[in-house]
């Protein structure tokens, strides 16, 4: 199957465990892969028969922005979920969420969650 990646998506949310991270919030970044079948659009060259990822890009930020997790991984989940709802011709997502300036003492590297959903059959 067919991949898109989408990464490096920045946006500023208020998803965290501590309190002052969902009043001060942070930075977060979202990498995604998008599977589906890119043989039509790879032939006509034309937007309708594939994804226009710009529509994705702005819901991962629109999520990050709005939403108030106390869990990366329910934000991390929001964002696979809602990907799959907007957009039926992907058949699989994979949401790599990470956080790069975690609020953890003496720690200064970042955490990550990666998870992948897949849609749902009818």
């Amino acid at each position: 199957m067919d991949c898109i990646h989408l990464t490096g998506i920045r946006g500023y949310g208020y998803t965290g465990y501590l309190p002052e991270e969902q009043v001060l919030g942070q930075w977060f970044e979202v990498d995604v892969k998008l599977w589906l079948d890119l043989a039509k659009p790879a032939q006509t060259d034309a937007i309708a028969d594939t994804i226009d990822y710009r529509s994705v890009i702005s819901l991962v930020q629109h999520l990050v922005k709005s939403s108030k997790f106390a869990l990366v991984e329910k934000l991390a989940g929001t964002i696979a979920d809602s990907i799959l709802q907007e957009c039926d011709r992907v058949t699989k997502v994979q949401v790599t969420l990470s956080k790069p300036a975690a609020p953890i003492p003496d720690f200064g590297g970042k955490i990550s969650i990666e998870l992948t959903r897949t849609q749902p059959i009818t």
